[in-house]
């Protein structure tokens, strides 16, 4: 059965018909959201458990964690692009947890509304297979995407629609897994989900963390009210600063980077001596994480602290999907504000993370002649495969009809494994085209994107004879490093190092 979409412009929220609903006094106060620290908590968790601490830390930690059986039998990725890498999908959601008093939740200044409860921060923590580097990969709340067994939908509703008809919190997380792997193709290996009231007790056990701002904050909604130049946030600050979307240029975008930035700055400090070598404070992060956090079955705190031990904050870089904008949309009549994903641009925003194939980096460029090329137009300018075809045709590859592809930020070359000296011949006279290995074609195909990359014509006779040596094109070159995809919104895609020191935000 499908099930409706909420079209809110602000959030999309399934709502159970089957209880009553409190009636609300006064102005509602939205709760927008937290980030919370389960990559500093995950950090912790590695250099405790490897350190001197190793066996005190994992008991305690071990026997206060809850386990939800979310990965057991979630369906993987259609395509598992990164190997032995390891991605963990880290979610923060605006439940509040059994126990809970109303002393805690006026701290929080929330409320519950009596609806179901929304991911309202989801970020996949990709881990190379060395453990040495790490990417925090954000996928913003309002993103419209394909909601397996439910249709379009805003991508923080996905968990609600699993809890119903009895799935629970088990149902709820495999539905999002479910979910962000078919969007993005990675695999998730291990899950993690942490309340707004365990990202608070965390953030005080852990003490004050600094953030830098390039202008100052001040918004009602969230409470934010911060001066430029560096602040030391309190608790409270914290969730203020994390919540913030009124007032900043991209709304929910520029959202995503306050919480990467705030992450990467908290990691700075929960690995600092100060708070490693206290073990008092070491110890109380470690309940506040334990009774706060949810994790699957399969998480081995030892094997992840093992494979984490040499990562360093230095090494945490962050990024967000590729998008095309922030539209309003009508899908039922009514308007519903969502963020567009570059669906078709993911594929090459996900290698530019991962790396290339290992088969692609030692394949040697094939001859143009024995390549057939087929040319897609993704970039909206008309026109763009049949002039792009007549240069590769130039250039002598064999070119077949030119096509079109769904609107995308970057150029691609996309090819089926096996096709690596095709696909590095072709990327070899596209510079900043990203060769991307696909199942969705079974031939070698350049993709243009709005980025404007597109093949470079031959040199004229004339011309390449005044030329040095150097300045003639070559078929031979070595493919170009991939290119970023452009970004329509400041903080779209770029790759960030927010954990470097001295580092500001607006």
């Amino acid at each position: 059965m499908v099930l409706p979409v909420t079209n809110a412009p602000e959030e999309t929220r399934p709502r159970r018909t089957d209880r009553a609903v409190p009636p609300r006094h006064g102005r509602r106060k939205r709760h927008w959201g937290a980030v919370f620290p389960a990559v500093a908590g995950v950090l912790t968790m590695a250099v405790l458990l490897s350190g001197g601490y190793g066996v005190y830390a994992y008991n305690r930690l071990a026997g206060s964690v809850t386990k939800v059986d979310a990965i057991g039998s979630a369906p993987p990725a259609k395509d598992d692009v990164d190997g032995r890498a390891m991605n963990i999908l880290l979610v923060g959601d605006d439940h509040r947890p059994d126990g809970a008093t109303q002393e805690q939740m006026a701290e929080l200044n929330t409320q519950s509304d009596g609806g179901a409860t929304n991911t309202d921060t989801m970020i996949v923590l990709h881990i190379a297979a060395d453990g040495r580097s790490a990417t925090m990969i954000s996928f913003p709340r309002d993103s419209y995407v394909d909601i397996p067994g439910v249709g379009k939908g805003k991508l923080n509703s996905a968990f609600s629609y699993g809890t119903m008809d009895g799935g629970g919190d088990t149902g709820g997380a495999k539905k999002l897994i479910a979910t962000i792997q078919g969007l993005s193709g990675l695999t998730i290996d291990h899950y993690v989900r942490v309340s707004l009231l365990g990202f608070y007790e965390i953030v005080k056990e852990l003490g004050p963390v600094n953030v830098c701002l390039n202008q100052p904050a001040k918004d009602s909604y969230s409470g934010v009210d911060l001066p430029a130049g560096v602040s030391e946030l309190t608790p409270s600050q914290a969730l203020a600063f994390v919540r913030q979307r009124h007032g900043l240029p991209n709304g929910d975008l520029d959202r995503q980077v306050r919480q990467q930035y705030f992450l990467s700055q908290e990691a700075r400090k929960i690995l600092s001596a100060g708070t490693l070598l206290n073990p008092l404070k070491t110890t109380r992060i470690i309940d506040a994480i334990g009774s706060s956090v949810e994790t699957d079955q399969g998480l081995d705190l030892l094997s992840l602290a093992g494979q984490m031990s040499n990562l360093r904050p230095s090494n945490i870089k962050s990024a967000t999907i590729p998008i095309l904008g922030t539209p309003t949309i009508y899908p039922n009549g009514s308007a519903l504000s969502i963020v567009e994903v570059d669906t078709a641009g993911m594929p090459a925003f996900v290698q530019g993370l991962v790396g290339e194939p290992p088969a692609y980096t030692k394949a040697k460029a094939a001859d143009p002649a024995s390549v057939t090329v087929t040319v897609t137009n993704g970039s909206g300018a008309t026109g763009a495969a049949a002039a792009a075809s007549e240069v590769l045709t130039a250039r002598g590859f064999q070119v077949a009809a030119p096509g079109s592809s769904p609107t995308t930020a970057a150029t691609m070359v996309q090819y089926p494994a096996g096709m690596e000296a095709q696909a590095k011949a072709l990327a070899s006279v596209v510079p900043g085209a990203v060769p991307v290995q696909s199942t969705a074609v079974q031939g070698v195909t350049l993709v243009l994107g709005t980025d404007g990359k597109t093949p470079t014509p031959p040199a004229q006779p004339d011309a390449g004879a005044s030329q040095p040596a150097e300045a003639q094109p070559s078929q031979e070159a070595a493919a170009p490093e991939p290119a970023k995809p452009s970004e329509p919104e400041p903080s779209s895609t770029a790759v960030h190092e927010y954990g470097q020191e001295g580092v500001c935000i607006n």
